[in-house]
């Protein structure tokens, strides 16, 4: 069975997606740091300071992020659905292939969670530093010297919790849907 990530135009639309994740990213986690100024203010400071280049400063770090995240969780969802429909000897239902997205997901978040902490630095960074330019092996080397193992995976739980709840309903409610249309 075919599977999202194997389809034609996978890979231009994850980095189409990119480009409007990349610019709302950048302002969210700004705005997350700096709660005394408003989205709009932040926007704006954005632009004034670093120009256009400034809302999509991580751009190649996410598509670095999702790129493996998607080759994992994909697959991952897929082989655990063929799983269950063996041990059951029919189809997953939705609701477990719901299941298997939640799984699938939160392993994803789990093993792609230093790339997003790399990420988030680099989003985050003064402008001009080291960290600003965007070089992800970088940013990551510097996590692991200062914070070790546990800096490259600050977050994970939350960043677990919540993608396997998006594995849950997305995953589970594209299943529904093609089985609906097809």
């Amino acid at each position: 069975m075919a599977f999202p990530a194997d389809q034609p135009g996978f890979g231009a639309s994850l980095l189409v997606a990119c480009l409007i994740r990349v610019p709302s990213e950048v302002v969210k986690q700004r705005a997350q740091v700096s709660a005394a100024s408003g989205t709009f203010h932040i926007f704006s400071n954005i632009l004034y300071q670093e120009g256009i280049q400034g809302l999509y400063r991580g751009y190649k770090s996410t598509v670095l992020r999702e790129i493996p995240f998607s080759l994992v969780q994909f697959p991952l969802w897929e082989a655990l659905k063929a799983l269950w429909s063996r041990k059951q000897d029919h189809v997953v239902d939705s609701w477990q292939s719901a299941v298997c997205g939640a799984f699938a997901g939160g392993f994803a978040a789990a093993v792609t969670t230093p790339l997003d902490v790399a990420k988030t630095r680099i989003m985050l960074a003064k402008v001009g530093s080291h960290t600003a330019s965007g070089n992800v092996l970088s940013a990551l080397l510097e996590v692991w010297k200062t914070q070790g193992i546990s800096g490259l995976f600050a977050g994970v739980i939350p960043r677990m919790a919540a993608i396997s709840l998006g594995g849950f309903i997305f995953l589970g409610a594209y299943d529904q849907t093609r089985s609906l249309l097809f």
